[in-house]
């Protein structure tokens, strides 16, 4: 069965969490990754989100990720083929549909790379939009109590509105 969708209220341990993450990652992969992030909604201060860590982590080249499904394994990192994703290589670390932490591993400064990055700062900066997308997660939560598939495509049509937003307000910098 399907885990609820639940929508718990910002947790400031979720950064000291995604540090301590941060540390095992960097310490499996070694100098093998170029960049790692905090992204989605348990990074950005203020916002409710599912208590469901997401770390980024960037490549020179996706084929390079087969030699980290060992060493991920070993810290609790299951990876996930998602052949419709080809552009992303997913690791789950807790149950399937109940992970407690995703790692998404894209190409560095990939198009992919760099929506994570614009649409997490766009709401750090914006605290109109981050109150909107809060109360939109609240409200497809209850519609899509029991559809986690359902709840995140409901969110596309606003995250894809914020980053056209982000990139038109980059673009005028």
């Amino acid at each position: 069965m399907e885990k609820p969708v639940v929508i718990e209220n910002y947790n400031p341990n979720w950064s000291k969490e995604y540090e301590q993450e941060k540390k095992k990652i960097m310490g499996v992969l070694k100098k093998d990754n170029i960049c790692i992030e905090h992204i989605g909604s348990t990074s950005v201060i203020g916002l409710g989100a599912k208590p469901i860590l997401d770390i980024m982590v960037g490549v020179n080249n996706l084929e390079e990720v087969d030699k980290f499904i060992e060493p991920l394994k070993q810290i609790g990192y299951e990876f996930v083929a998602h052949k419709e994703f080809p552009e992303r290589r997913f690791f789950r670390r807790g149950q399937w549909r109940a992970g407690t932490h995703h790692l998404h591993i894209y190409k560095f400064e990939s198009r992919y790379w760099n929506n994570n990055i614009l649409f997490r700062n766009y709401l750090r900066t914006h605290s109109d939009v981050l109150k909107q997308y809060h109360q939109l997660k609240k409200d497809l939560a209850v519609e899509h109590y029991l559809d986690r598939t359902g709840y995140t495509q409901a969110k596309e049509p606003f995250i894809q509105n914020v980053l056209e937003k982000a990139k038109e307000e980059q673009k005028n910098k």
